[in-house]
């Protein structure tokens, strides 16, 4: 989506923090133009499993459960990783969170598209991420000794713990700004943007990236659905239908490398986007339950991120794919 407002008069035509590189992993997309293609086309892009498809550590049992849903969208590269062109040992690798490998693949991806390597740059690049549950530790790792043994309890968390998150990427590519794992759920992606924003503002770095990770193991699994739950029932998303009957947890990944935008002007950077002004908050106890957004909430977040901004409201228009919705069913082979 393309965003466009008109500023105050007041504005200073400087003040902001461009987006200078975007990297990501989405399902049936290895990278983000692959991503804002499919978006255009209207294509769906979840992956349905036959019962032969599924993960064999799935309980059969539950694979005949009527209400378990055998589709999630997944990203590609989930399972493999080049452990020694990061300087991981092998062993390390094989217990490491998919989620911090991933992460890890992106964040080097981000500073490359940016044009950007981390020991020649002259500043402090910061790094601002969080991920998802970690699945694969539970499901893979946790019980089986003879793994655990082999490279010890400690090593083993340190490659599953969310709070090594960022600071595993900055120690293996030299980053020396903050390096802060931010959690706060679904919104973890865009409050870690807003804080790497922040940090930049004041100066306590001159390059940041931010971003996160999602991803549920084994990839070829589904899950089970509840009436009156949050999941959907048929595996498919349907925002702003009537038939909407819930949202899904799929796999992906993204990283933005933000700089100051007079700085991005300067150094003569591709500017994909500028970012004019943010708003957070919390619902607190104003909304039906403890996982549903409250109207007034976003309301508030909206006209927050619009008074920073400095713009005008009634001047925000935006530009979006027109292309007809196709409702197509990818079938993992």
């Amino acid at each position: 989506m393309v965003v466009n407002m008109q500023a105050s008069d007041n504005q200073d035509p400087i003040d902001g923090v461009a987006i200078i590189g975007m990297v990501g992993r989405f399902p049936g997309a290895g990278n983000v133009d692959e991503f804002w293609r499919n978006l255009c086309e209207g294509l769906e892009s979840t992956t349905f499993f036959q019962d032969e498809e599924l993960d064999p550590s799935i309980d059969p049992n539950l694979c005949k459960d009527p209400s378990y849903v055998k589709a999630r969208g997944i990203i590609s590269g989930g399972e493999t990783f080049d452990a020694a062109f990061f300087g991981i040992n092998p062993l390390e690798a094989v217990v490491m969170d998919p989620q911090a490998r991933v992460f890890l693949e992106l964040v080097y991806e981000a500073l490359e598209n940016a044009g950007y390597e981390s020991e020649s740059f002259e500043g402090l690049i910061g790094l601002y991420a969080g991920c998802g549950q970690n699945t694969y530790f539970a499901n893979h790792i946790s019980g089986r000794m003879e793994i655990v043994d082999r490279i010890g309890e400690f090593q083993t968390m340190l490659a599953n713990e969310k709070d090594f998150l960022t600071t595993r990427a900055a120690y293996k590519l030299n980053l020396k700004g903050p390096a802060v794992s931010v959690n706060t759920a679904c919104s973890t992606s865009l409050v870690a943007v807003i804080q790497a924003c922040q940090a930049l503002s004041s100066y306590q770095c001159d390059l940041a990236l931010a971003g996160g990770v999602s991803m549920t193991t084994p990839q070829n699994s589904g899950y089970m659905a509840q009436e009156g739950s949050m999941l959907s029932g048929d595996g498919h998303c349907r925002p702003f239908d009537v038939s909407a009957q819930g949202t899904m947890f799929n796999n992906g990944a993204g990283v933005v490398v933000l700089k100051r935008l007079e700085d991005a002007l300067n150094d003569g950077d591709c500017i994909y986007a500028v970012i004019r002004g943010s708003g957070i908050n919390n619902d607190g106890a104003d909304k039906v339950s403890f996982t549903a957004p409250s109207v007034d909430g976003q309301a508030e977040a909206v006209a927050m991120a619009q008074a920073d901004a400095n713009f005008h409201p009634e001047t925000i228009s935006y530009i979006r794919p027109l292309a007809r919705i196709k409702k197509t069913e990818q079938v993992h082979n």
